[in-house]
């Protein structure tokens, strides 16, 4: 039995595509599964981290809050001495001490403050806060046990049921809830004497606003687990405070530091491990099979799919495959050789118009464009070396520039022209100072100096029309201060202040440290001032996150510059001076705060 060609064909081409396509869709599914898995470990990983992160901060934050007592003298005067010299004034300082910092965090349910003198406790619950009682067996309290020989001073408590520390406060049982507990004890600094004690118990709301965006709900499960292997936080709400019963759970943390992940039953455990004071937690989240390989598998079905139809579209092709195409194809042939040569000419005109056709047309159309962008990456090549070359061409050398200057004041000099000399080492001065780069943080005196400069040329702008002062205490010169933090404030004062201004204009600039310990640096103008709504604009450019208009662009990149350098411990203000002029005021630390504090 001899088998036509066009059978011969039809069986190849649907061997040639069902071996190769079968084949390509197991390797496929095989390299997808362990490529997805690479990928989605590592990004789980990278989520869990930055959920570490966050949470090591918050629960540092809370365990910090016992340090804000310290700042309170009037209730470490309490601590130290006891209540009963003058009961009505010192309970009144632990109540503003508890309100307060129970009014700090939304969290806080419970806060209790033991005071060792006289043995006395206090409660603030929910806002109330309780009277005066007595706690004499203290150290019966387990955690409150550990704490003098702490090497920390303070001891977090696994989530327990919220109760009542030395019954006195009462909790209804249709408002219990979990807690978290922290014990800190508080020390008369720097005698290390033990004042007492202070209990916060923070629900677990914030904790688990940010678990929550670490898993995707009823597909994937979380936890956190403390170094007692106690549940801090879990997807599954019942096991939260009871002890980590996983089998997965001590084999991770056999593992190396450099492990992100571990294979386990039917799915991955990605985990990490918190740094900072609660280093030996752990967060880990068990994502099933099915959830990690949900997407290989549609891929892989998908690919079927494809396979089907293509081998249904390759036989149904095949059945019109004639031998009148051999010709075209050999021409096309012919040309892609010439192609290949370097020659991009196509020697024909058409081949007709089915999809051979159609190819050669496209053919044509391609080696046309291949010669279109071979002749503009040229030119583009041209261009850009054109380019390169009106840079360089462009570029001054500072040192140049500072020694023109100084050579044209040094003839101005020898032609008596002091005031051109001193202008010109005034400007060669601000030049010099801008154009530093090396340098992000300064003494204030150097600021103070490059703002001198700008306001005597200035000065010899305006003459007898401007005045500035400078008022500098002389203990602020030294105190190191970000640069360029001064000059912008003082332009403004002439871009906008003094702008058809026809008064006689002033500028005072004065430094000094307050009694507070604070750098207070303020510029004062007489110019034209801004009105209600105007400054009322500003500050809200300057506060917020809005859109910087022309006006408050130098103030608003000043101010995010000092909220980068010392956070919330700056205060930048600005304001009316009188019925005209215009007021900017900064007040930042002595000592910058060093990175990581």
């Amino acid at each position: 039995m001899k088998w036509g060609i066009r059978k011969k064909l039809i069986i190849f081409l649907m061997l040639a595509t069902i071996l190769p396509f079968g084949t390509a869709i197991g390797i496929t599914y095989y390299q997808t599964t362990n490529s997805i898995n690479d990928q989605f470990v590592s990004t789980n990983h990278d989520l869990i981290a930055k959920g570490e992160q966050e949470l090591t901060v918050y629960l540092e934050d809370i365990a910090q809050m016992t340090t804000v007592l310290y700042r309170y003298e009037p209730l470490m005067s309490v601590m130290r001495e006891g209540i009963s010299g003058d009961i009505g004034s010192n309970q009144g300082e632990i109540r503003r001490a508890l309100a307060y910092l129970f009014n700090t965090r939304p969290e806080i349910e419970q806060m209790h403050l033991y005071i060792d003198k006289e043995k006395d406790s206090f409660i603030n619950y929910h806002s109330t806060i309780s009277g005066r009682g007595e706690y004499e067996d203290i150290l019966s309290h387990p955690y409150y046990a550990q704490l003098p020989d702490h090497d920390d001073f303070y001891l977090i408590e696994p989530p327990h049921e919220i109760s009542s520390y030395n019954n006195m406060s009462f909790i209804p049982k249709s408002q219990s809830t979990k807690v978290l507990s922290f014990h800190s004890v508080i020390r008369d600094v720097p005698a290390e004497d033990i004042l007492g004690f202070l209990s916060i118990d923070i629900n677990l709301s914030r904790i688990g606003a940010v678990a929550d965006r670490l898993y995707t709900k009823d597909a994937e499960e979380l936890f956190i687990v403390n170094d007692q292997g106690i549940v801090v936080y879990s997807s599954n709400e019942e096991m939260i405070g009871e002890p980590m019963k996983e089998s997965w759970y001590e084999p991770i943390k056999e593992q190396p530091v450099s492990t992100k992940s571990l294979e386990w039953d039917e799915g991955v455990i990605v985990f990490d491990q918190f740094s900072g004071p609660v280093e030996n937690w752990y967060i880990a989240k068990r994502i099933p099979y099915d959830v990690l390989y949900q997407i290989a598998r549609q891929t892989a079905y998908t690919n079927i799919l494809i396979g089907i139809v293509t081998m249904v579209v390759v036989l149904v092709a095949t059945m019109f495959v004639s031998f009148k195409i051999t010709a075209p194809i050999k021409v096309l042939i012919s040309n892609m050789k010439r192609v290949e040569k370097g020659e991009f000419k196509a020697d024909f005109e058409s081949l007709g118009n089915d999809e051979i056709g159609m190819l050669g047309k496209h053919f044509k159309s391609m080696i046309e464009k291949i010669n279109e962008l071979i002749e503009r990456e040229y030119r583009l090549e041209i261009e850009n070396k054109a380019s390169q070359l009106r840079v360089l061409r462009s570029q001054i050398n500072p040192h140049f520039l500072y020694n023109s200057l100084q050579s044209i004041g040094t003839l101005a000099l020898k032609a008596n022209g002091t005031k051109v000399y001193t202008l010109l080492t005034s400007l060669a001065a601000i030049m010099r100072y801008s154009m530093n780069m090396k340098d992000d943080i300064v003494p204030l005196s150097h600021e103070i100096r490059h703002v001198k400069a700008y306001l005597q040329l200035q000065k010899q702008r305006f003459d007898d029309q401007f005045n500035f002062h400078l008022v500098i205490q002389k203990e602020t010169e030294g105190i190191l201060v970000p640069k360029m933090i001064l000059q912008p404030i003082v332009e403004n004062c002439f871009k906008h202040g003094f702008d058809q201004h026809t008064d006689k204009q002033s500028i005072i600039l004065s430094a000094a440290v307050q009694e507070n310990g604070m750098l207070k640096i303020s510029v004062k103008d007489n110019g034209a001032g801004v009105t209600d709504e105007q400054l009322t604009l500003i500050r809200h450019e300057l506060y917020s996150g809005a859109e910087k208009s022309s006006a408050s662009i130098g103030l608003k990149n000043i101010h995010d510059r000092l909220v980068i350098y010392y956070r919330n411990q700056a205060d930048f203000s600005i304001y009316k001076n009188g019925e005209e002029g215009f007021v900017v005021s900064m007040s930042i630390p002595v000592e910058m705060p060093k990175e990581g504090n």
